[in-house]
């Protein structure tokens, strides 16, 4: 054996050595633990892309390696120390010149020589914990060398004190890695090569947050309670809630809260009320309360409490409720007639009354307690995975509300959708002024709050339009959620200074018309991210980001969303048609029982009655309700589409302008079009030029412009178009009595 030979074979087993050492550390002081490494198994040439998050990210990955494995790294960040230089230069890197043309070239001709090489995509080091840009060089490797891929996400190494962003860390954190693979690249028609080097780059990030969301399903916490325990043990004292009455929640005093309300609540509920209705505001209490009824093994249902008595009670039916929870200040401010609920045989329980059996002694001896050990959230370690944690109602836009049974799995699954593609970071601070009732405001206000480990500001009203800018301003929050009806009341009466410091700006329930993105953005700075959801799906599907955006649009379908488009008579052009959905973070199903068979004889799939099309690049474009479409004279007219025209040719004749376009039965063209509106300073021929104008066929003219002071409206700010339908029935039939 020549002397070179038996230096290398010291070598190897030197570093044999040190990497079952290191290995033995990592185990010991992190619980690391790879998930599927045979894949690395496969031979070149193979590209090996992993998120990057943390210092040590290479170490992690590296142990795991064969010899001939290489890491893509930079000469320029090599040359900051002897140290820096010592890691990313020797026979395991592959240095490059990050700013030089030929860098890509040289990875390229390297795999297309069977070579096997690892890639941060993103380029840097990620400075929220989540994925952020992937560059297109990767997409010009793939389209170049083709090798074959595998997927790398490391998790928990970004909350170490080797992550480089600038939110809550800890010395020893547990480190899994989860690899996925062998994928081959994916065939993409003839088109650029730009168009291909976007596309792969598209490929690569939808593979990455898929890969996100699947560990976290299988890796994460079972159910919301668990889920909210492991932040909890984190950051006990980190302010969670507070709401307009400055009431405060750290995690601690939230548990501790729970752990007391649910004590008074037990002797105050019969055992046999297996669900127990809610009329409560946007308060801190409402946030306790929830999660106290499912420590006593009760399901909350939300009430909606704008849709009035009679349609509360309608639900209640439904349900089969038999106890109510509310507040006397709240049933009094809102002018409830809780004697309807009285009698017909619903108990009330008054939270001012339940305070009342918590003594001040109780508050003392349980917060003392919780230094030591915090409260916990279940009786059982049994998962709450499939169980229903919430039941909601649908807002009635087109007819009667259903109740929908929403699981703790369906929930925490559509959180972490969104988390997936969303960069929130620790020191975001969220304003929630959607109400509780509203699928967007629950979801969005209360449980990503305490999930994600993210401030809160509770706000009762969305339609407080001077004070909810202020409030904003005040508690220096920078992420929102709303809707255009919503925008557009803040738009008149906000400071330009008030947005200043909103990061995202989320906006769903209805179509955000252009007008009001523009102004937002002219008068604000801030860029409105439309999404699109329903309360059936816990309930966001898809949603623009600002990685992933297309104006006009309601973005791209989360990860692990599966949808098809089946046809719609009128409706022509590919890639649209009626949307049906499936996913984890689909209901459980309806409480209504006809509702309920129809959505079960689906198998999974969830129908939700929306015309839409997709796009090449997967965008989603909501073109309107099956419900929304008249059939006139044989022709299919979207009303939705006609309202948007109508609007945005008409905003500037008053502030709060708004039309209302409905269809009714008609004896000679089958249905006929009515529009309503709030100014009485439009006629109709400015209606019938103003969409003559954009090309719309005349059958689409509405046949009588009428006026009418307040145009009905729900809680969630949406036209209520079964009320006015109703009424606007009425009036013609009595005047044709007349």
């Amino acid at each position: 054996m020549t002397y070179s030979n038996h230096y290398s074979k010291v070598v190897r087993i030197f570093f044999k050595i040190l990497r079952g050492i290191i290995l033995f550390l990592l185990k010991l002081f992190y619980g690391f633990r790879a998930y599927n490494p045979e894949v690395l198994k496969a031979e070149g040439p193979v590209l090996l892309m992993a998120n990057h998050v943390s210092w040590i990210d290479w170490l992690l990955i590296g142990v795991l390696l064969d010899e001939d494995w290489k890491f893509v790294t930079s000469s320029v960040t090599a040359n900051l120390s002897p140290l820096h230089r010592f890691i990313m230069i020797n026979r395991r890197t592959f240095p490059i010149d990050p700013l030089s043309p030929y860098s890509a070239k040289r990875i390229s001709e390297y795999l297309k020589r069977g070579g096997r090489l690892v890639l941060f995509p993103e380029g840097r080091m990620s400075r929220t914990g989540n994925l952020m840009k992937l560059y297109e060089g990767a997409g010009f490797l793939l389209q170049t060398a083709k090798p074959k891929i595998i997927f790398c996400w490391i998790r928990g190494a970004e909350r170490t004190v080797w992550a480089k962003h600038k939110g809550w860390k800890k010395l020893f954190s547990k480190i899994t890695l989860h690899f996925e693979g062998v994928y081959s690249l994916p065939d993409i028609k003839e088109q650029s090569s730009a168009k291909i080097r976007e596309r792969l780059t598209i490929w690569l990030y939808e593979k990455f947050v898929g890969l996100n969301f699947r560990v976290e399903m299988e890796f994460g916490a079972s159910d919301i309670p668990d889920a909210i325990m492991q932040m909890a043990r984190q950051r006990p004292s980190f302010l969670v809630f507070e709401d307009a009455q400055m009431n405060k929640l750290t995690y601690r005093k939230y548990l501790v809260g729970i752990q007391l309300l649910r004590k008074a609540l037990s002797s105050m509920i019969s055992r046999d009320d297996d669900i127990v209705g809610i009329i409560m505001p946007n308060v801190v209490a409402t946030t306790v309360l929830i999660p106290a009824l499912w420590r006593d093994e009760k399901i909350p249902a939300v009430l909606n409490y704008s849709s009035g008595a009679e349609t509360m009670l309608k639900c209640a039916e439904i349900c089969g409720i038999k106890t109510i929870i509310t507040s006397k200040t709240f049933i009094e401010k809102i002018r409830l007639d809780i004697g309807k609920f009285t009698s017909r045989g619903l108990s009330i329980i008054y939270l001012e009354d339940i305070r009342q059996k918590i003594s001040g002694a109780d508050k003392t001896f349980a917060f003392i307690k919780s230094l030591f050990v915090l409260p916990e959230l279940k009786n059982t370690k049994e998962s709450l995975r499939n169980k229903t944690a919430v039941i909601l109602f649908t807002s009635g836009s087109e007819g009667a509300p259903k109740g929908v049974e929403l699981t703790h799995q369906n929930i925490l699954a559509n959180i972490r959708q969104l988390l997936s593609v969303v960069d929130i970071r620790d020191d975001d601070r969220l304003f929630a002024c959607l109400p509780f009732f509203h699928s967007f405001g629950l979801t969005i206000g209360m449980f990503v709050p305490l999930v994600r480990g993210l401030y809160s500001f509770i706000y009762p009203s969305p339609l407080h339009y001077r004070l909810v800018p202020v409030v904003f301003y005040e508690k220096d929050c920078t992420i929102m959620f709303s809707t255009n009806t919503f925008l557009n009341g803040y738009l008149r009466r906000a400071h330009p200074y008030d947005f200043h410091n909103m990061r995202l700006l989320f906006a769903g329930a209805e179509k955000i018309q252009p007008s009001t993105a523009k102004d937002f953005s002219d008068k604000f700075g801030v860029r409105i991210l439309e999404g699109y959801g329903v309360t059936e799906c816990s309930p966001v599907l898809s949603v623009n980001t600002p990685m992933m955006n297309k104006p006009e649009t309601a973005g791209r379908f989360l990860p692990g969303v599966e949808w098809r488009l089946e046809p719609v008579e009128g409706i022509t052009g590919n890639n649209k048609g009626r949307l049906f959905v499936k996913g984890p973070n689909i209901m459980k199903g309806y409480i209504n029982p006809e509702e309920n068979s129809r959505f079960k004889a689906l198998g999974g799939w969830y129908d939700t009655g929306d015309i839409v099309s997709v796009d090449e690049d997967g965008f989603v474009k909501i073109i309107g309700r099956v419900k929304r479409f008249a059939k006139v004279s044989g022709e299919m007219i979207a009303l939705g589409a006609v309202e948007d025209i109508l609007m945005s040719a008409f905003r500037d004749v008053r502030k709060n302008f708004q039309i209302a376009v409905i269809s009714i039965p008609s004896k000679q063209k089958g249905e006929e079009i009515i529009a309503v509106t709030n100014s009485n300073q439009i006629t109709i021929a400015d209606v019938r030029k103003a969409l003559l104008e954009k090309g719309f066929s005349p059958l689409a003219v509405p046949r009588n412009l009428i006026y009418m002071a307040e145009i009905p409206k729900l809680g969630s700010g949406k036209i209520d178009y079964p009320k006015l339908k109703s009424m606007l029935e009425n009036k013609i039939s009595t005047e044709n009595m007349e």
